[in-house]
């Protein structure tokens, strides 16, 4: 699946989506935004998940009189394809780029680094 990019609103409501296990009614995603302090209007809300919708990301069915989002790609897939593009973009490919300026401008603690080499022990090639 391509995953395209985001606005950060609409990514703000993906992550909500996604936290409701990947459906939401309109309502849902109103009172999280409410909750989280954004006011945001109505035809702002309902514009950007047109967006998403049109971008392949979400699909919209109706419950009664009420609409209901179903996120396309998970949280997973789509922070996956992100980092493709960014390592792509900036490290002109090269993953251990991006792993060399986490470790290097101390993003990564020691401890960190310990989780990583466990996970690829456990999941990767050793």
């Amino acid at each position: 699946m391509n995953i395209p990019q985001v606005s950060d609103s609409e990514l703000e409501l993906m992550k909500i989506i996604w936290s409701k296990g990947g459906k939401a009614l309109y309502a849902e995603i109103m009172e999280s935004l409410a909750a989280s302090g954004k006011g945001w209007q109505k035809n702002t809300v309902i514009t950007l998940l047109s967006r998403l919708v049109e971008k392949g990301l979400l699909k919209t069915s109706k419950i009664g009189r009420r609409n209901e989002y179903e996120a396309l790609a998970t949280a997973s897939d789509y922070q996956a394809a992100q980092t493709l593009t960014l390592v792509n973009k900036l490290y002109e490919g090269e993953a251990w780029g991006l792993a060399a300026t986490l470790i290097e401008r101390k993003m990564l603690t020691a401890e960190d680094c310990a989780e990583l080499r466990r996970y690829w022990e456990r999941n990767g090639e050793t």
